[in-house]
């Protein structure tokens, strides 16, 4: 496929990403039975709703899946990670323990008898890399490099989840992972969920939604999986050993402080933010 036809094709992906996110988001919203159980408290006390994660999911997965200029592999390697990864998140939004915290939490209870919400996403998500990532390879390398693609992908969707904590942070970080790929043949991959992303961007920077596990779990893993795609060996193991330490640095400090701390990155995360009043309420009156 020429450039001209794969930019066609991410356009169209885009828009259908984009479509299902808005249908969807708007969908949950305004139901009387979701938007109850789907409210949550943000960073700064105010009721936002977590419909913004399956919102992005379901935009993400059709959107990469009617993207034209993928075969069947990269179709249904797309979907499974995202779809799965996303689901997952969303299991541990909507009835996980907030208890435990971090890889380190949700390993060390494990050890102890107590299976958690987290550690049943940490191995369902890192099973469903696998499987994507030999999927996304065609099998290129076998189990050796589908178990590094699958760390990949989970890793990467644990990645994105860790930088859910403000406003608009992780869907900017996504956006700037994602956009190199889009020039190369399997950035495919990656149009419907950045086309989900963009249609809930304003909803996000505006603090009336957050993505909560479910978005960034699946935004997450939608990168690994196209990333994976192209890497030779050395890639894939440079890029694990990468996202191990980001996970394992998250465990002793704070990204959002270390984002503050620098100027460019600290402009970036603000980027684009416009806070509602302390007295806004979610749902809006309107």
């Amino acid at each position: 496929m020429g450039a001209l036809a794969r930019i066609v094709g991410a356009k169209v992906g885009a828009a259908v990403g984009a479509a299902v996110a808005s249908a969807t988001y708007h969908g949950l919203t305004r139901a009387e039975s979701t938007s109850a159980a789907l409210t949550r408290t943000n960073h700064r006390g105010e009721s936002v709703t977590l419909a913004q994660g399956p919102a992005l999911v379901a935009g993400a997965t059709i959107g990469a899946v009617a993207t034209p200029g993928l075969d069947g592999s990269q179709r249904l390697a797309a979907a499974l990670a995202i779809a799965g990864s996303g689901t997952l998140g969303a299991y541990d939004d909507l009835l996980g323990d907030s208890d435990t915290k971090g890889l380190r939490g949700h390993l060390t209870a494990a050890a102890e008898g107590n299976i958690t919400s987290g550690f049943i996403k940490l191995v369902g998500i890192g099973a469903i890399g696998v499987a994507a990532g030999a999927l996304a390879r065609k099998g290129r390398g076998g189990v050796v490099d589908a178990a590094l693609a699958g760390a990949v992908i989970a890793g990467s969707a644990n990645v994105l989840n860790l930088l859910d904590l403000r406003p608009g942070r992780a869907s900017k970080a996504f956006a700037l992972l994602s956009t190199p790929y889009l020039v190369s043949p399997s950035g495919a991959m990656l149009a419907g969920p950045q086309g989900a992303t963009a249609s809930m961007l304003p909803h996000d920077l505006a603090e009336r939604s957050m993505m909560g596990d479910a978005g960034a779990n699946a935004l997450g893993a939608a990168w690994g999986v196209c990333a994976v795609s192209r890497m030779n060996r050395g890639s894939l193991l440079v890029t694990a050993g990468a996202i191990a330490g980001l996970t394992l640095l998250s465990e002793r400090v704070s990204f959002s402080d270390l984002i503050a701390q620098n100027p460019v990155t600290s402009w970036l995360d603000q980027l684009g933010r416009v806070a509602p009043p302390p007295s806004a309420s979610w749902p809006p009156s309107d």
